[in-house]
Order: structure tokens, then C-alpha cells, then sequence
């Protein structure tokens, strides 16, 4: 299993704690750093220094300043940036990364952070996000000195150059969510990864299952793609360290526990190897204090090590 590091910045970092965070996750031996792609914090009404900081912005810096760990969104909106500019931040922000770059798309949710920074935020986003995951795989896919052109009900593409190209062949674009048909859908169409964000543990194999389904239905090997998770993590050496470390993100231990990979190591190794038997091959572990770079260096330690 691989365990990823998922951050929110939106909720109180600066870039440079940002990079603290990563270089941290890379040095530890941590598959990928992945942070949210969200403008405004959650939860508390009060002002939370520094502000927002732009997620492709981010890991552009991240890609110059990082060598293996792999860098990407959970998840990315349709309503920030019109699908040709976006597969053009992907591309460049892989090419400086030397081909380390994935892509989680999503509909996006948070009204208010849109009406905060004056984002349109349509009523019905599904077909935006079918629609963007299409342009942006064609336009990477199209080959140089060719071009690519795109007619749907919410975006055009005239005669594009396609232009520029990642580095890697094919960039892994991940896809989420609980929704019965039209997630598992898209899915199967579109994806590399589907996520489950935050599941509770009796539904995953369902939701799986729907994706294979989803797959089947279309010719596609359901094998081709990997089943992940994003999930909450909040672990300590002992019951002390583990109820500080929840404190400190504002959690409940039992709670944390119920929903998330927590509590002592040995817990959380054997969270894991539940998730595992679920057919969950890559987890994201939401880490929500960036201060606490002990607590990478703690699951690195002591759980990644009992893993399969």
C-alpha cells in the first residue's frame, strides 16, 4: 500500500510551510504531497492568516524544489480555470516537476469561497467536469504539429495547438466521489485513480464494485486503474501523544477512530490492512497540522515499515 501526505492550506499555511511539509513527506520516503485546491478556510468565520494560496502556483515552486516526491490536487475544481488553461498549468507544472505530476478533478462545492473571490459558481457543474476531463486529456494527447478542437454545451476549442506537452506519456488524472452512476462513469472514461474522499469503511467495497462495474460496461479492464482512499490521520507513540496530536486539529479521539487512520501505531497499521482487504491500494492521509513535522516522521517510522 502506498500512503500519501494531503494537506489543506486553505485552512492557515504559507508557502513556506507548504514546502516544509513536502520536503518533510519526501525525505521520509512518502510516495506523493498532495494538497487541496481551495480559496478560502472552513469551518472558524474568523480571518485565518496568511490567506489563500493558489494550489498550481504552489506546486509549481514545489516542482523546483522537491526531486522524487510525486506532486498533485485532491481535487481540483471546474470552476476555476477553463480547461485549456488548466491543461496548460498541468503541463508546465510537469515538466518542471521532470514528469512528477498528477491531476484530481472535481466539480467543486464550496459556494462560498466563490463568492468570496467572484467565481462563477453554476448550479450544475457535472457536465463541466465531464466535459473538462475530456479537453484536457485530448489536448494532451493530440500529437505535435496536430491540433485539437472541442464543441460542447459549456466549452469550445477552436484549432488548438495542443500546446505545451507534459513530460510523462500520460498524466494520472484522478477522479472521486460517492456518486452512484455518473462519478463511477467518468471514472471509468477518464481516469488513471478513483479516490473515495473521506468514506465510511462499510461502503468502499460497494463503491469500488461500482467502478469495476462502470469499466466492464465499456470494455475496459477495471485492473487499469487504482482504487484510493483520502482519509483523516491523526496517530501518536502513546494514548497521550494521540489525544494531543487530536486536540491540537480540534477532533475527538473516539471520532477520529470511527472515520479516520488513527490512534497508536499498531491501530493504525491495522486500519490499513482493513482498507487493504477492501482492495484500497493507496491511501491519503490528511495531515490538518503542518506544524507538526514529528508526526510525518512518527508514521514513517512506525507504520510505514508493517506494511505490505
Amino acid at each position: 500500500m502506498r500512503l500519501r501526505i494531503f494537506t489543506e492550506p486553505q485552512q492557515g499555511a504559507s508557502y513556506d510551510d507548504i514546502l516544509a511539509i513536502a520536503q518533510a513527506a519526501e525525505s521520509l520516503g512518502f510516495d506523493a504531497f498532495f494538497r487541496s485546491d481551495h480559496y478560502l478556510a472552513m469551518g472558524d468565520t474568523a480571518p485565518v492568516l496568511p490567506g489563500p494560496t493558489d494550489a498550481w502556483t504552489t506546486l509549481a515552486g514545489l516542482a523546483r524544489e522537491t526531486q522524487r516526491i510525486r506532486l498533485g490536487t485532491l481535487v481540483s475544481s471546474v470552476t476555476y480555470r477553463p480547461p485549456g488553461i488548466l491543461a496548460i498549468q498541468v503541463a508546465q507544472v510537469d515538466q518542471m516537476s521532470g514528469g512528477r505530476v498528477e491531476l484530481g478533478l472535481g466539480t467543486g462545492w464550496f459556494e462560498q469561497e466563490h463568492l468570496a473571490y467572484g467565481i462563477p459558481f453554476p448550479a450544475r457543474r457535472f457536465g463541466m467536469l465531464e466535459e473538462q476531463l475530456e479537453i484536457v486529456t485530448g489536448l494532451w494527447s493530440t500529437p505535435v504539429g496536430g491540433s485539437y478542437s472541442f464543441t460542447g454545451e459549456h466549452y469550445t476549442l477552436v484549432d488548438s495547438p495542443a500546446l505545451p506537452k507534459p513530460v510523462q506519456e500520460r498524466i494520472p488524472v484522478i477522479v472521486g466521489g460517492g456518486g452512484a452512476k455518473r462519478t463511477p462513469a467518468m471514472a471509468a472514461r477518464f481516469a488513471t485513480e478513483f479516490n473515495l474522499p473521506f468514506p465510511e469503511f462499510t461502503d468502499v467495497p460497494g463503491k469500488f464494485a461500482g467502478v469495476r462495474a462502470a469499466c466492464a460496461a465499456i470494455g475496459r479492464d477495471p485492473r487499469e486503474l487504482v482504487y484510493s482512499a483520502a482519509l483523516i490521520a491523526v496517530a501518536g507513540r502513546d494514548e497521550a501523544e494521540f489525544a494531543r496530536r487530536a486536540a491540537a486539529v480540534g477532533r475527538e479521539p473516539a471520532e477520529l477512530r470511527e472515520h479516520g487512520v488513527a490512534g497508536t501505531a499498531s491501530e493504525v497499521v491495522d486500519r490499513l490492512g482493513l482498507l487493504a482487504e477492501d482492495g484500497v491500494e493507496c491511501v491519503y492521509l490528511q495531515i490538518m497540522d503542518l506544524s507538526d513535522l514529528e508526526h510525518l516522521d512518527f508514521i514513517a517510522r512506525e507504520v510505514m515499515p508493517q506494511l505490505v
